[in-house]
C-alpha cells in the first residue's frame, strides 16, 4: 500500500541547502494541508503499471489521435512538471500524456499514468492554468491509485467473498481481471465516486499550487464548463467524473490550509495560446466508436459481403453464429454483431448500428409461463425502442412463429438509417427463463434483400440453453 510521502521527505529530496530552509519554514505551510491514504487495493503499484499499459495500448488502437507531435510533446512537458509535485510516495510511474481528437470535453487517467487528453478540454480551456487543473485532476486519481483501487472493490463483489478471499487465492474474480486489460472495459477502473473526486480536487488543488500555477483555475474550470452546459447535456466529464458537491468551496478551503493565494500565480503562457490555436486548426476526426470499445465507422462504399463461413458466440441464454468477417461487441444482456462500417454517424451526429443484428436480454414483469407473456413483453420492448427512436414504427404487426423449437413473434419495423432513408428492423422474440430474448436484424431498406437470407441463416443457429 502506498502512502503520502511527509513535508520532510520531500523536502530533503532538493538538496541540503533547501532542506534546512524547509526544516523552519514548510513544516508551518505543509502541515496543514490535507493528506490522503490510498484505499483498499490488492494490486501492487507495479501492477497498476502494467494493467494500465495494456489498457492504453488498446485504447490508443480505439481513440482517434489528434496526430499533432507538437501538442503531445507540450502535454508531455506540462504533465511532467505537474506529476513532480504529485504526492506519489515514492512510486515511479512512467507517465505518457496523449492527445485524442474529440471535441468533448473530457480526459482520463490509467493506472500507472497514461494520461488522455480530449481535444475538447483543451479548446475549453481559458489559459493554461485551467488546462494544468484539469492534468493535476486526473494524475490525482493516479497517484492516489483509485483505478484499481476500484477494481478491487470490484473483484470482491464478483467474487462474493470480499478481502479475505482475495488474497487468500480465490480465482473467481479471473474474468473481471482478463477485462480489465481492455479499454472496453475501462468503466470499471475509471469509475470514480464522488468522495474519489473530492480527493483528485484537493491533491489537484495542492499539485497546481506547489507548479507555481492559480491553484483556484480547477474548480473554476469546472465550474465554467458546468455553468456553459446549463440546459442541455451535462459534458462528457461529468458522465466519468461524478461532480461533488461544494467543489469550489472545497478546494477554497484547501487553498487557506495551503496558506492562502501566492504572491505569484501563473496562469497562461505563450506555448499554451499557440498549441490551443493549433489545436483547433486540427481536422475534426468522427468518432470511430459507438462507445468506447465499440465498433469502426463505416469507410467509404458499402460493408464487404457477409461470409459464408461462421464464428460462434454462446451467452448464458442461448447459443449463435455469425458470419466470421463480422464484429462482436458488447457483453452478456446486450450483444451487437456487425461488419466492418456497420455502425455510422447520423445527420444528427449520433452513431447507431447501419446493418447488423443486436441480441438483448431483458427481464420480464410477472409470470413468463402465462399464454400471453410474450405479446405483452415483446410490446412492452417495441415501446422502450419507440422511446430512443421516435420514429420507430411498426410495419407488420407480431406473427408466430418457431426458433429452435420454442414459440416466438416476428415483428418487422422502419426507422431512420444512419445511412441515410429509412431501414428495416426485423424482429424476433422469445420468452425464456432468463427473460425476453431479442434479435433484431437491421439494414436500410435499399440493402435489406441482400441481407436477408444472412439474417434467416443466423438465426437458424439460435440455440437455447436448457
Amino acid at each position: 500500500m502506498s502512502r503520502i510521502a511527509a513535508p520532510f521527505e520531500r523536502c530533503v529530496r532538493v538538496g541540503m541547502g533547501v532542506a534546512l530552509l524547509c526544516l523552519s519554514i514548510a513544516p508551518c505551510m505543509r502541515a496543514q494541508r490535507t493528506q490522503f491514504k490510498a484505499g483498499w487495493n490488492v494490486y501492487s503499484p507495479q501492477e497498476d503499471i502494467q494493467l494500465g499499459k495494456q489498457v492504453a495500448v488498446d485504447a490508443a488502437k480505439q481513440l482517434p489521435s489528434c496526430n499533432a507531435p507538437k501538442v503531445d510533446a507540450y502535454l508531455t512537458e506540462l504533465g511532467k512538471n505537474l506529476s513532480a509535485k504529485l504526492p506519489a510516495g515514492g512510486i515511479q510511474y512512467p507517465f505518457e500524456f496523449h492527445c485524442v481528437n474529440d471535441k468533448a470535453i473530457n480526459a482520463f487517467a490509467l493506472p500507472g499514468g497514461y494520461v488522455f487528453v480530449n481535444r475538447g478540454a483543451i479548446e475549453a480551456a481559458d489559459n493554461e492554468a485551467e488546462l494544468a487543473g484539469v492534468m493535476a485532476h486526473e494524475l490525482a486519481h493516479v497517484a492516489l491509485r483509485h483505478g484499481t483501487a476500484e477494481a478491487t472493490k470490484a473483484k470482491a463483489a464478483q467474487t462474493g467473498v470480499g478481502i479475505l478471499g482475495i488474497l487468500f487465492g480465490d480465482n473467481a474474480g479471473g474474468a473481471l481481471l482478463t477485462e480489465l486489460g481492455r479499454f472496453s472495459a475501462g468503466g470499471v477502473l475509471l469509475r470514480y465516486s464522488r468522495a474519489t473526486e473530492t480527493q483528485a480536487d484537493v491533491v489537484g488543488t495542492q499539485v497546481l499550487y506547489d507548479a507555481g500555477y492559480d491553484p483556484r483555475a480547477l474548480a473554476q474550470f469546472f465550474e465554467k464548463i458546468e455553468a456553459d452546459s446549463k440546459g442541455q447535456n451535462p459534458p462528457e466529464f461529468f458522465s466519468d467524473h461524478p461532480n461533488p458537491e461544494r467543489r469550489v468551496e472545497r478546494v477554497n478551503e484547501e487553498i487557506n490550509k495551503l496558506g492562502g493565494l501566492p504572491p505569484k500565480m501563473k496562469k497562461d503562457s505563450a506555448e499554451f495560446e499557440a498549441i490551443k490555436r493549433e489545436v483547433m486548426a486540427l481536422p475534426v476526426a468522427r468518432k470511430e466508436a459507438l462507445a468506447a470499445g465499440g465498433p469502426a465507422h463505416r469507410a467509404m462504399g458499402p460493408p464487404p459481403v457477409p461470409s459464408a463461413n461462421y464464428a460462434e458466440y454462446q451467452a448464458q441464454a442461448y447459443a449463435m453464429k455469425y458470419p466470421d468477417n463480422w464484429k462482436k461487441f458488447g457483453e452478456k444482456a446486450s450483444v451487437s454483431f456487425t461488419p466492418d462500417g456497420g455502425v455510422m454517424e447520423g445527420d444528427d451526429g449520433q452513431d447507431g448500428l447501419a446493418y447488423g443484428v443486436i441480441v438483448n436480454v431483458t427481464k420480464v414483469q410477472g409470470d413468463a409461463s402465462d399464454a400471453k407473456a410474450l405479446d405483452k413483453a415483446t410490446q412492452e420492448f417495441i415501446s422502450t425502442l419507440q422511446k430512443g427512436n421516435p420514429k420507430m414504427k411498426v410495419t407488420r404487426q407480431p406473427g408466430h412463429l418457431r426458433v429452435n423449437g420454442q414459440p416466438g413473434l416476428s415483428t418487422y419495423l422502419s426507422n431512420e438509417s444512419p445511412a441515410g432513408g429509412e431501414e428495416t428492423d426485423w424482429l424476433i422474440t422469445v420468452i425464456r427463463p432468463e427473460g425476453l430474448v431479442s434479435f433484431v436484424c437491421v439494414a436500410p431498406q435499399k440493402d435489406y434483400e441482400k441481407y436477408d437470407k444472412t439474417f434467416s441463416s443466423i438465426l437458424d443457429t439460435v440455440r437455447f440453453s436448457k
